[in-house]
């Protein structure tokens, strides 16, 4: 078996990983500093992680932005990350761009984003669509629960209009009516900073996902660690409900 320098069997990798990227207020209040500090540490981290992934060949990676719950944060918190993420996108799109990586985006887009940021992501996902090395997802506005109900809605609403009868709807009508139903499920879900829960996080692509959960908070998290988790999931045996 040939692997690659870093130890990892080429021929084992996850189709597709996600990442619940948690721990940047920790992070900077262990410093003394604010939380947006740990937001901005946290950008770095993000992109050692799609280096990483680029270097050994993944095929899909999604992380988890911002989600459907984060708008109850304190209201100078989420008016900073709007903008956070809108600079992110002008300062990093010509880079994703140039590494010949596919940007989509997967949430709810309508109000309360702000239409600016709508329009940016709008271009950055047209700007790079016919990219083919790497599919990188970001969650935004998004909740797990949020998108099963708006899959469910058009499922009701095809039904209505005749397009669907529901006799017919299975597990594959609801996922093709899924944000990205094109996206292969989650092999592997890395969630960082210690703690161990989903938080509404691709509840139905992660129902078979490998879960690895890590101690180091996020803006520490190089491509190192993605690595370590990739490597323990390698030495995971998936039955799938098989013996």
């Amino acid at each position: 078996m040939s692997r690659q320098p870093h130890g990892l069997d080429p021929d084992h990798l996850p189709a597709h990983v996600g990442i619940i990227m948690d721990g940047n207020g920790r992070w900077a209040g262990q410093r003394g500093l604010p939380r947006n500090a740990g937001h901005e540490a946290g950008e770095a981290a993000l992109f050692d992680t799609v280096e990483g992934a680029l270097e050994i060949g993944l095929d899909y990676l999604t992380v988890y932005a911002f989600s459907t719950e984060n708008w109850k944060r304190p209201p100078s918190e989420v008016r900073w990350l709007m903008n956070f993420n809108r600079d992110l996108l002008l300062r990093r799109a010509d880079e994703l761009d140039e590494r010949g990586v596919r940007v989509r985006f997967l949430g709810r887009s309508g109000r309360p984003v702000p239409r600016r940021l709508v329009e940016m992501i709008e271009q950055t996902e047209a700007r790079t669509a016919h990219h083919t090395r790497m599919t990188f997802q970001v969650a935004f506005n998004y909740g797990g629960r949020a998108e099963l109900v708006d899959a469910a809605r058009q499922v009701a609403a095809d039904a209505a209009a005749g397009r669907l009868r529901p006799a017919k709807v299975t597990a594959k009508s609801l996922q093709a009516r899924l944000y990205l139903p094109d996206a292969p499920d989650v092999d592997l879900l890395i969630r960082t900073s210690g703690e161990q829960r989903l938080s509404n996080f691709l509840l139905w692509q992660a129902a078979y996902a490998e879960l690895v959960f890590t101690d180091v908070l996020w803006p520490d998290f190089t491509r190192r660690d993605l690595f370590a988790a990739i490597a323990e999931y390698q030495r995971r045996s998936r039955r799938f409900g098989r013996v």
